[in-house]
């Protein structure tokens, strides 16, 4: 994994275009010293990665140098709020019932 940070900050001042630095930091939300230090090769804070990520509408593991395996899905899972309204045998039943479906979606999409 490396870092690539001067993409990030080459990625910037191409998606800001002619406007300057404190218009941009003002659209992201972040302070524009903050953002001239990450256009110039500086790591930036999480949040402020994060808040660039989101304006520039790309997945921060492309700046991480690491890839995102997107074909790998967290298993189905079902949560219920605990109330009294059903008994431990139907809301187990209910889960069986709601991971099965997702199962079977799951299993579909990837024919």
């Amino acid at each position: 994994m490396s870092l690539q940070i001067q993409k990030l900050g080459a990625r910037i001042v191409e998606h800001r275009g002619p406007s300057g630095v404190r218009a941009a930091a003002a659209e992201i939300g972040v302070s524009s010293a903050t953002l001239s230090r990450i256009e110039n090769g500086h790591v930036p804070d999480l949040g402020s990665f994060a808040k660039i990520c989101a304006w520039l509408g790309e997945d921060p593991a492309v700046f991480l140098g690491i890839e995102a395996n997107r074909s790998v899905r967290p298993p189905p899972t079902v949560h219920m709020r605990k109330r009294n309204t059903t008994s431990v045998d139907t809301a187990t039943a209910l889960g069986a019932m709601i991971v099965a479906v997702q199962n079977a979606i799951i299993a579909r999409e990837e024919l």
